[in-house]
């Protein structure tokens, strides 16, 4: 099985991608909703972060306020840490469970979205890695745009991860992204061809295939075997 790692910067098109991705029949895990579903009330990351930043950053009827918990934790480093580090493993557990029932349905090619996908140090289990990028002064001003908000405000948001031209330099893949939407189409098919390539040995042993051809292989040869066993 493939594991394509998608990740890039707040602002940059990574959804637009992603959605691309998904209308070209491929799965998605994206850790966006698992980290949505993760801090519903009642679960154990909602009440590990209600006990951490108070009653305060919830809503009327008890569901986290998503908004101001972003402005509290973007503006200082501390409590954003403190937050990544409650989550991290309800949401590393709930991308494995995503991708599981993804291998156990024989998905051969899996997309995994991730913005954090370095940070937390998730690339070591994909290949190859997706970076899609923009420029610093695009990427400030299409964040000004989409969330309607201030220069200072979006720049903090964006200094609060990896700076892009190091994902960049870490990528296997980048997607420029400071063109239209057609042009982010056209470099997304030329993309496609990277993606669809036939498995690697690696990756078809590792598939649910592979593992079938595996456990079929190895019974075949113990019945081979005792079969000549018994002829002796």
């Amino acid at each position: 099985m493939r594991i394509i790692g998608l990740t890039g910067g707040i602002a940059t098109g990574k959804s637009t991608v992603s959605n691309l991705f998904k209308a070209y029949g491929f799965p998605v895990v994206d850790a966006d909703i698992v980290a949505r579903d993760v801090l519903k009330k009642g679960s154990g990351g909602w009440r590990k972060v209600v006990a951490a930043f108070g009653d305060d950053i919830l809503l009327e009827n008890g569901e986290v306020d998503r908004p101001k918990l972003g402005q509290i934790v973007f503006g200082d480093p501390s409590k954003r840490q403190l937050l990544n580090r409650l989550l991290a493993p309800y949401i590393s557990y709930g991308i494995f469970w995503e991708v599981l029932k993804l291998w156990l349905k024989g998905c051969r090619v899996i997309i995994l979205d991730v913005p954090l996908l370095y940070e937390a140090k998730m690339d070591r289990w994909t290949n190859p890695v997706i970076v899609v990028w923009v420029d610093p002064e695009t990427q400030l001003k299409r964040l000004m745009t989409r969330d309607r908000t201030s220069a200072e405000d979006a720049q903090n948001r964006i200094n609060a991860q990896m700076p892009l031209d190091i994902k960049r330099s870490k990528a296997d893949i980048v997607i420029d992204n400071n063109g239209s939407l057609e042009d982010l189409n056209e470099n997304f098919k030329k993309v496609l061809d990277q993606v669809i390539k036939p498995l690697t040995w690696t990756e078809f042993w590792v598939s649910r295939q592979g593992v079938i051809v595996a456990i079929i292989s190895i019974f075949s040869g113990v019945l081979g075997c005792k079969k000549l066993i018994a002829r002796l």
